[in-house]
């Protein structure tokens, strides 16, 4: 029997500390998200936009917490971060 390839909260937050966010444990998606925004930088800006393709690109299956979390803590903070840093 094929399993598909699931991301849970779990892998969410162990790819985030594996970028070097700060994940607490027990922490949620959605917390673990806002965690990860605040205090962007260039280089952890480009960090986060290449885990959110990847996650949004791959062929494994987000779990509704953790697609939620992308939604509304990462693509709005990356897509802010963008604006205000272009045309420098």
């Amino acid at each position: 029997m094929m399993h598909a390839d699931l991301i849970d909260q779990e892998d969410l937050l162990g790819q985030l500390r594996a970028l070097g966010f700060e994940a607490p444990g027990g922490a949620t998606a959605e917390q673990a998200c806002a965690q990860a925004v605040c205090g962007l930088n260039a280089e952890r800006a480009t960090a986060l936009r290449r885990l959110v393709e990847q996650l949004l690109t791959g062929s494994a299956t987000l779990l509704p917490a953790v697609r939620q979390a992308i939604d509304q803590q990462l693509l709005p903070a990356l897509a802010a971060y963008k604006q205000s840093h272009s045309g420098r």
